[in-house]
């Protein structure tokens, strides 16, 4: 039976030119990261599937490739439900195995533990631009750190690595999802509409004001006057020059003082680095969409790609729901396919961090000639050059012009007879 030319519907196969972009990128990740004290970790990509559908995943989990059980533990024909059939499947974030793994160790990591994580998952959705259904994410997250400190040194790692990475004029979005609840009790809603109410405003760059109101009183959020005091606070919001005081002085009432407190020296914090690759915007209509997030929530968002390219947020009771007692936690994820994609389509050149040389060998030059131009090649690789050596094929140009695409700038030629160089 001839095998099908076409890979899994919806995966992804990489071509070296990507390859090597990636593993650049994966590169300068792990430098930068380390040097802000994270430490590398790996999890299965498969997880019992009680985990994987906890109620921490969102939407994600109806997304999940589920697993069939094996041996005799599949019985088709007493089985009366899925769960009769299923007992794992693949991962598909990153933050739910990395909480069952701290549950699993904490007793032998250190606290605070920094984590960094980069690996694929999987989600049967329906691939689109820099997504399939097996994409690889890049994770790190800070465990035990109760302060503003930890999104502070998210924010500012983060920002570091896609700087380093070669991108300027990106943002930041912040937003905590306590000023989200409060802007929601000053208007009057119903603490439980919140969820629905925030899924609504999450449209607002979609659908504009007049879409959102339209949409909450569709769906019986409130009365007319309730609509408008809510999305009257996003105005003030836009046209005040200090926004996080004027919201303040709205909502007070409804949100501690110390969360604000807090949410401005993380926001007076990152500004006073002065990068200026990137700016940090408080927006009071950032939602993300997981429902473990308990504080603070940011996103990336860069222009090249036209939405977000990242986020994380604080969530502090997701590790309570598998060991019983809350630990502090907060993550911030970095769109790594979609960085990638964006170098690739840039025609990005990876920097020239060792020199790449072509040899093309002339197919009639054979025996001890051959021995001589291999064990040259030896040579200067173990000076840290890279050296790729071939046969040279009949159009030259064409091959070297390939060759070029690749990184590989200086070429030897080896002919069977000297005269033709």
């Amino acid at each position: 039976m001839a095998l099908s030319k076409k890979p899994t519907t919806g995966m992804k196969e990489i071509l070296p030119r990507e390859m090597e972009i990636r593993d650049y990128v994966i590169r300068v990740i792990k430098d930068t990261y380390g040097k802000f004290g994270f430490s590398s970790i790996e999890t299965p990509c498969v997880e019992n599937i009680a985990n994987l559908c906890s109620k921490q995943g969102g939407d994600n989990e109806k997304l999940i490739f589920k697993i069939l059980k094996r041996g005799e533990k599949l019985n088709l024909e007493t089985a009366k439900s899925e769960e009769d059939l299923v007992d794992s499947g693949l991962r598909y974030d990153l933050t739910v195995p990395l909480v069952r793994f701290y549950s699993n160790n904490a007793a032998n990591l250190p606290t605070p533990f920094k984590a960094l994580q980069i690996g694929n998952v999987w989600r049967a959705d329906r691939p689109q631009r820099g997504r399939y259904r097996q994409f690889m994410q890049c994770d790190i997250d800070i465990l035990g750190e109760a302060s503003n400190l930890a999104e502070i040194e998210l924010i500012l790692a983060t920002t570091t690595t896609i700087s380093k990475l070669g991108f300027k004029g990106f943002q930041i979005r912040i937003n905590d999802r306590r000023i989200l609840k409060a802007m929601a009790a000053y208007a009057g809603f119903q603490e439980a509409d919140y969820d629905g109410i925030f899924i609504t405003l999450d449209k607002m760059d979609k659908i504009g004001t007049d879409g959102v109101r339209a949409e909450l009183l569709e769906r019986g959020y409130g009365d007319e006057a309730q609509c408008d005091t809510y999305l009257d606070l996003f105005a003030m919001v836009e046209t005040a020059e200090n926004p996080i005081a004027a919201l303040m002085d709205k909502v007070g009432e409804f949100l501690d003082a110390e969360v604000m407190a807090s949410f401005t020296e993380i926001v007076e914090s990152v500004r006073a680095t002065k990068a200026d690759t990137f700016e940090l915007v408080f927006d009071p209509t950032l939602v993300r969409g997981m429902s473990y997030y308990t504080g603070t929530i940011f996103e990336i968002a860069m222009p090249e790609f036209g939405g977000s390219c990242g986020g994380g947020g604080r969530y502090d009771k997701m590790i309570g729901k598998f060991t019983g007692t809350d630990v502090p936690a907060c993550g911030f994820s970095i769109g790594f396919e979609r960085i990638v994609l964006l170098l690739l389509e840039s025609g990005f050149q990876i920097p020239n961090e060792e020199k790449k040389v072509a040899y093309l060998i002339e197919k009639g030059v054979k025996g001890q000639a051959l021995c001589d131009i291999i064990a040259k090649a030896q040579e200067e690789r173990k000076t840290g050059v890279k050296v790729l050596v071939e046969r040279m094929n009949k159009n030259k140009k064409f091959q070297k012009e390939q060759l070029q695409k690749e990184g590989y700038v200086d070429f030897v030629e080896f002919y069977k007879d000297p005269i033709k160089k």
